[in-house]
């Protein structure tokens, strides 16, 4: 395969997701580092309307059939197959979310075409593409050259910043055509979860505690200096695990994807599944006592203290400050 390199376009709903544009960006770069055309490819059921939010693409290649109103992985990887055997792409891209996990796998067995899963990075390296993927959890980080012939890149969340794969151009829709048999699976309902008390997705400023924070009533020390700034609390996988935390409030790969202007980490490891769901925003500052912590990593500024030492100090700060009229 030596043609274009192709982005599936993941829907959910009657919406293209937010991963869709993650993917673009990325396959942007990769496809004029190639001097090849972005192509994104939509599968569905009256769907085509969606086509014009994929701007970031040079066109968009759209298979419409009744199998393929839901996001059940075996027919979208058997459509995505037939059509990637006609045209021989380079490359492609395929979000990694519970919808389409395993579409890229079950693609690639069809094709007999090499799956690089787990990427959140890709390049061109004299003509060939590299890839920097995570595994075992995020524990292991290695880089794969990916073959000249072709090969299905499973992507990460989080590769690139979604708006960078946005455009207001409508891009032109070509047509592809597709067979496919009943499907073994249906998805009968769906069914919505609570919704929280916060809406995570929308705070600017948030206050997250992971296990250094000791023990729930500890939790009075984040809300306190949550309030003072106008944010909310949330926090990681264990605090949530534990009880301390409604589920509404997880942050990370299990919980809600952030990107506030202020997201505050007191006593957080930084583990690669907590990243995912906050490493874009705006301004992270962690506090934890071990300075070997992930966190650190990708924190803007940090502090290898206790939070306790320098959270209530924090606080009294901050009210200063506003009552003053500075914050």
């Amino acid at each position: 395969m030596a043609g274009n390199v192709w982005v599936l376009a993941e829907q959910w709903r009657g919406q293209i997701s937010e991963v869709t544009y993650e993917a673009l960006a990325l396959g942007r770069e990769v496809a004029d580092q190639l001097g090849v055309r972005l192509q994104a490819v939509l599968l569905g059921h009256e769907a085509r309307h969606l086509a014009a939010g994929l701007g970031k693409a040079d066109s968009v290649l759209y298979a419409d059939h009744p199998g393929l109103a839901q996001p059940l992985a075996q027919p979208i990887a058997a459509a995505l197959a037939q059509l990637a055997r006609e045209q021989r792409p380079r490359a492609v891209l395929i979000p990694l979310t519970n919808v389409s996990l395993d579409v890229g796998p079950l693609a690639a067995a069809e094709l007999q075409l090499p799956v690089v899963n787990f990427c959140v990075d890709l390049r061109v390296t004299d003509g060939r593409l590299e890839a920097d993927c995570v595994l075992y959890g995020g524990k292991i980080d290695v880089r794969v050259a990916v073959p000249q012939e072709g090969a299905i890149i499973g992507l990460w969340p989080g590769a690139r910043p979604a708006e960078k794969g946005c455009a207001p151009e409508v891009p032109p829709v070509e047509t592809g055509a597709v067979s496919l048999p009943e499907p073994a699976v249906r998805l009968l309902n769906y069914i919505e979860p609570e919704a929280g008390d916060v809406d995570l997705s929308q705070q600017e400023i948030l206050v997250a505690v992971g296990r250094g924070i000791q023990s729930q009533d500890n939790l009075t020390l984040a809300e306190e200096l949550a309030e003072a700034l106008d944010g909310a609390v949330c926090g990681s996988r264990p605090v949530i695990d534990q009880g301390w935390l409604p589920l509404s409030r997880q942050v990370g790969r299990s919980g809600a994807t952030v990107k506030p202007k202020l997201y505050l980490a007191l006593g957080i490891s930084g583990a690669p599944e907590h990243q995912e769901g906050m490493k874009n925003s705006d301004l992270i500052i962690a506090i934890n006592t071990d300075p070997g912590a992930p966190i650190f990593n990708i924190a803007h500024f940090g502090a290898a203290a206790d939070l306790f030492d320098i959270v209530p100090p924090l606080i009294e700060c901050v009210k200063a400050m506003r009552k003053e009229g500075h914050a």
